[in-house]
């Protein structure tokens, strides 16, 4: 099953970013139709067919709250605001309009994918993230947990991305290259070594399961089902 999102955003570097997020994470599951101003918005999401709608607050054309004021006197899909207005007033004035999350700029692009899965686990009644689990390792990326033989196991934001790409590509050889582009991002100037420094952090916090992340020499690295 796939689940179509309409994502309502001005900003096309936001609106390129959470749709590149969105496919990667969710591998296919989640596709995402934009629309960059508040009446293109409106006309798509009244069109119906959306199993959620993200919506920025700041628009051209129609603003956010309208867009819902509308949407709610037609249908009860999920919407999400996407927001830099973080008054208290503000949010509480979206939720009265009937929107079901809020979720404030800057975000966690992690963040936001986490709340459009609950949101759609809620309504659709069914999970769309997957537990990986790769020997004594295991990771869910809609609760952003990890337990390593057993015991729960805290990451920073990088090292949890480093071991879900790892954990979704287990036993391949994935080079330093991969990951900068992944994680860091294209646009990243350093040196590819500061892979090296956070896949020993990563190690560290896994304790015995750090062993099955394996330095494949001149390559990269490997995640084993065993140390």
């Amino acid at each position: 099953m796939t689940y179509r999102l309409l994502l309502v955003e001005d900003d096309a570097q936001i609106t390129e970013t959470i749709v590149d997020f969105f496919s990667a994470q969710s591998e296919g599951i989640c596709t995402i139709e934009t629309a960059a101003d508040g009446t293109e918005g409106l006309h798509m999401a009244l069109s119906g067919g959306f199993d959620l709608i993200l919506l920025d607050v700041m628009l051209p054309g129609l603003d956010g709250f309208s867009i819902c004021r509308s949407i709610r006197a037609a249908s009860d899909v999920p919407l999400l605001f996407l927001t830099a207005r973080a008054r208290e007033e503000d949010v509480l004035y979206g939720y009265t309009l009937g929107c079901d999350d809020y979720i404030i700029k800057p975000f966690s692009l992690a963040a936001l994918y986490a709340k459009t899965l609950a949101l759609l686990k809620r309504a659709k009644g069914t999970v769309l993230s997957r537990t990986l689990t790769c020997g004594g390792i295991t990771l869910d990326p809609l609760t952003l947990s990890v337990t390593a033989s057993g015991q729960p196991v805290t990451l920073p934001a990088k090292e949890f991305a480093l071991l879900q790409y790892l954990m979704e590509h287990k036993e391949w050889v994935v080079s330093r290259d991969q990951l900068l582009d992944r994680i860091w991002g294209s646009d990243f100037f350093g040196s590819d070594r500061v892979v090296d420094t956070h896949i020993k952090k990563l190690r560290k916090a896994l304790g015995a399961a750090g062993k099955q992340i394996r330095t494949v020499i001149s390559r990269g690295y490997q995640l084993k089902e065993k140390g």
